[in-house]
């Protein structure tokens, strides 16, 4: 049996890892072969919708697929949310691309508390990891590949990693639980 081959359109350090680690729960997947591929998301830096969040996800996904099993688009970005003091939160999309369909997946969101970072990023058009850095809120420029704005603001309860795992594991339910969903019917998985 061939083994399984996974490619991760990111070199983001947070996002590999928290692949390597959440492959690890599913036996079928705790061998496969990772490759880590710088993909192109084909959106702006900072995406302001939940739409092109996820259009950025899958295009990384879709983007670096050949040769292998299964490819792995990651993105965090914005979406507006009623209610919410700022207007919008932040969210990860994963996106797992098979040949055919995109399998994607969602992490909890959660909303910046400083309206003047939401001001650099919707109207100057800083990304998230500038804008903080800007406001002064941490001077680490490669935060979003450590702990990330949600590390500082939970103090490390909830890092980048995490919030990424919980996106994986939500995309993953459609590649280990595919009989329970529509396309499992006409969908053979690639998974034994």
């Amino acid at each position: 049996m061939n083994r399984i081959k996974i490619r991760i359109g990111s070199k983001n350090k947070a996002k590999i890892t928290a692949v390597e680690e959440i492959l690890l729960d599913y036996p079928h997947l705790a061998a496969a072969q990772i490759e880590s591929i710088e993909a192109s998301s084909g959106i702006s830096d900072q995406p302001k919708t939940l739409e092109e969040t996820i259009h950025g996800a899958i295009n990384r996904a879709k983007n670096i697929f050949r040769d292998c099993h299964y490819s792995i688009g990651i993105e965090s970005g914005l979406m507006e949310v009623p209610k919410t003091k700022s207007g919008y939160m932040d969210v990860c999309v994963c996106a797992i691309y098979d040949g055919n369909e995109s399998h994607l997946g969602l992490s909890s969101a959660w909303e910046f508390p400083d309206k003047k970072v939401m001001d650099l990023v919707v109207k100057e058009g800083l990304n998230l990891s500038q804008a903080i850095n800007k406001a002064g809120l941490t001077n680490k420029q490669t935060i979003g590949s450590e702990e990330g704005a949600i590390g500082i603001l939970t103090k490390g309860r909830v890092d980048r990693k995490e919030y990424t795992k919980q996106a994986l594991r939500m995309a993953l339910i459609h590649l280990e639980q595919f009989d329970f969903y529509e396309y499992g019917r006409h969908h053979t998985s690639n998974i034994a």
